[in-house]
């Protein structure tokens, strides 16, 4: 008997994986319906539904701009705006979108509808120009050494520093992880065994401009980013943020080429 010729399909497959698009996980944490691994959790459960089925599988790959994606029976936004946000860091508060031992992080700061991540990192006591986005390209390059974004700090140090000292700043001076050296050195002011610079630096490693500083002999008492490429912090008060012009979005897109 001949087998019965098969239906041709029509519209989108309906199977658990497409060939393309992004992780259902990811998309319900930039959606900002919970953290990652809480969103695994949730996919596991079964809470979750795409385009009308409900998805078990990890890894499922959905089309934020096509596919429906619903949480117990409600329906979220898969396909947020960009949104860009500049924060003044306090002292005390973590650079990351949260924090397993229960510390206030910077995303805590903006009450966002959607869930935002910082653009690298500032040490735990540093305060500054932190930015936040969900513009994840515009992020990992603007993060990234190849591009050599400048970022500006004022910095008091321990210590009167020597000519000899600025001079190494800027010709380099060898750390743990390869020759770090400063874009530009300004000292500020200096009284009572303690120094005010503006540093200008170019890579965003751990604790870079601390690690310099100890290494021509001045460790640093208190460090502030006053800006990020052509962010600056103003009179952003400790604590408080703004969305970004549409300027200096575009004049960060053009420093990483975008």
């Amino acid at each position: 008997m001949p087998a019965t010729p098969r239906r041709p399909a029509t519209g989108r497959p309906k199977t658990d994986q497409p060939a393309s698009g992004d992780r259902l996980q990811k998309v319900l944490s930039s959606a900002g319906v919970a953290s990652r691994r809480a969103a695994e959790e949730m996919i596991t459960a079964g809470r979750v539904a795409v385009n009308g089925r409900i998805v078990t599988t990890l890894g499922t790959r959905v089309d934020p701009s096509q596919d429906h994606v619903e949480v117990d029976g409600r329906r979220i936004a898969t396909d947020p705006g960009k949104e860009y946000v500049v924060v003044n860091k306090p002292a005390g508060v973590i650079s990351t979108a949260r924090d397993e031992r229960g510390r206030p992080t910077v995303v805590d700061l903006v009450p966002a509808t959607i869930r935002l991540y910082p653009v690298g990192r500032l040490d735990a006591d540093a305060q500054g120009v932190l930015l936040l986005t969900n513009d994840g390209a515009l992020a990992h390059r603007l993060a990234h050494p190849r591009y050599r974004v400048p970022r500006t700090y004022r910095v008091e140090v321990e210590g009167n520093v020597s000519t000899r000292a600025v001079d190494r700043l800027r010709s380099g001076v060898a750390l743990d992880d390869g020759v770090a050296r400063a874009l530009r050195v300004r000292v500020v002011a200096a009284s009572k065994g303690r120094t005010h610079l503006e540093i200008v630096m170019g890579e965003g490693r751990n604790h870079e401009v601390k690690r310099l500083m100890a290494a021509v002999g001045h460790p640093v008492i208190r460090l502030v980013r006053r800006a990020f490429g052509p962010v600056r912090l103003g009179d952003l008060r400790p604590g408080g943020w703004r969305h970004l012009t549409a300027n200096e979005v575009g004049a960060l897109q053009q420093l990483v080429d975008l």
